[in-house]
């Protein structure tokens, strides 16, 4: 298994479409085995997806990311946990553990829904909000 994290400094970088790299681990046996930064190359978001799906990427842990993404990556098979923050190492352990905090849909596109100021991490429809107002 091959997990991709929207890279930043060690942390998960929170505009999916506007990432600069992304930390690649390869997981055997439920334990990650190897880690490295690629980079993007300047490549927009419409190109992202087709990056992942070239690096056999089979999931994607982000931050902040709209519906057109979370489809294009869906198209390729790639599972999306969406609406994280924090160590990108720390993220994929958690995911591994079973103890990551995630939505799997875009969490971008529907936030004028909640209130002035509100920021979430999960909702009960699936979708995540890490954008605040």
């Amino acid at each position: 298994m091959r997990i991709a994290v929207t890279y930043d400094d060690g942390l998960v970088f929170q505009h999916f479409g506007h990432t600069e790299a992304f930390k690649v681990y390869t997981v055997e046996d439920g334990k990650v085995v190897d880690s490295q930064v690629v980079s993007c190359d300047g490549q927009g978001h419409g190109a992202l997806a087709g990056l992942l799906s070239d690096k056999a990427i089979d999931a994607l842990v982000c931050g902040g990311i709209g519906m057109g993404a979370v489809n294009a990556l869906s198209d390729y098979g790639i599972r999306v946990y969406a609406g994280v923050s924090g160590d990108a190492d720390e993220a994929v352990e958690r995911l591994l553990a079973g103890t990551l905090e995630y939505g799997t849909g875009a969490n971008c596109s529907h936030h004028h829904e909640h209130g002035e100021g509100h920021g979430c991490h999960h909702h009960d429809d699936g979708h995540s909000c890490s954008c605040h107002h």
